[in-house]
């Protein structure tokens, strides 16, 4: 029996008051990932209390003032997820902050409940988001990496945004990044990670791909489903991948990521079946519609 109507959250079906999104660890059915994404009209704002999780305030459109007792941030923001990368604000746990926008916009508010607050709340700047080319060929790919060890401190949350050329797979090889495992010589290969996956779509609205998750011999798991502009799926265990985007439609998703490990480690192991794909890019070039927008 298929698993995809309970982890595929077609748009608006997990809306929660001021939330076009609202996915917590309670409605995820596990223990750290959350995400919810919030829209302000012009002059509106929204109080943000932390609580035990850590945030990002990530805009996908438009942009924001967040004001915290660690500062008041004022984000730029974008036009759209596929026009540029972003500034953006971290806000740590037990804080309260209101976010404000005098234009309106849509933004991401990913979170990982954590033990810890140590961290000050802090600003992002857009100009030191590495923008990595990952893949070659058909399996080309955009990451930016905002929010991942190396690139920005937080206490356990990973966050992350892919963007994908019409036509084009990513999220491949499958891969997983479900338990603690290390290598012969007992070093760390694979961390334990809960993924929530957040889809938005470029075109006229009628733009679609897919999304794959299954399972391991042990722990099964069967999602096959056809995602659109603000659909989520959840990676709760196992393989995950490909991403589709269909020819037409460029496709973008945030990733956001946290688990149990203290070391905030992102491990990953490819499904041995298809792991042997990566050997081929090396004799492909990068899609040349890479990167997206201003970061071209």
């Amino acid at each position: 029996m298929s698993d995809t109507s309970k982890y595929h959250l077609p748009r608006g079906t997990s809306a929660d008051g001021p939330y076009d999104l609202l996915v917590t660890p309670e409605s995820a059915g596990w223990g750290y990932s959350g995400l919810r994404v919030l829209t302000l009209k012009p002059g509106e704002a929204h109080a943000l209390s932390t609580g035990d999780s850590e945030f990002l305030v990530l805009p996908l459109t438009g942009s924001c003032t967040v004001t915290t007792d660690g500062g008041i941030f004022e984000l730029a923001g974008r036009t759209g997820v596929f026009a540029s990368t972003t500034d953006f604000a971290y806000v740590p746990r037990g804080s309260e902050a209101l976010i404000s926008s005098a234009s309106g916009g849509r933004f991401a508010l990913p979170s990982a409940r954590t033990e810890r607050g140590g961290l000050p709340a802090r600003y992002g700047r857009k100009e030191d988001v590495p923008v990595e080319l990952r893949g070659a060929g058909a399996c080309s790919r955009q990451v930016n990496n905002y929010c991942l060890p190396g690139t920005f401190d937080a206490e356990q949350l990973l966050v992350c945004e892919v963007l994908t050329p019409g036509g084009n797979w990513s999220s491949y090889p499958p891969h997983k990044h479900d338990e603690v495992r290390t290598d012969d010589t007992g070093d760390p290969v694979e961390s334990e990670l809960e993924e929530i996956y957040y889809f938005e779509i470029a075109g006229d609205g009628n733009g679609f791909g897919y999304q794959r998750v299954y399972g391991t011999a042990d722990r099964p798991l069967d999602v096959l489903a056809e995602i659109r502009s603000g659909d989520t799926v959840l990676i709760p265990h196992g393989w995950h991948g490909p991403s589709v985007a269909a020819p037409g439609y460029d496709l973008y998703y945030l990733n956001v990521m946290a688990g149990p490990g203290q070391d905030r480690a992102w491990l990953i192991c490819d499904d041995p079946a298809h792991g042997w794909v990566r050997s081929t890019w090396a004799a492909q070039d990068v899609d040349d519609r890479l990167p997206f927008g201003e970061n071209r």
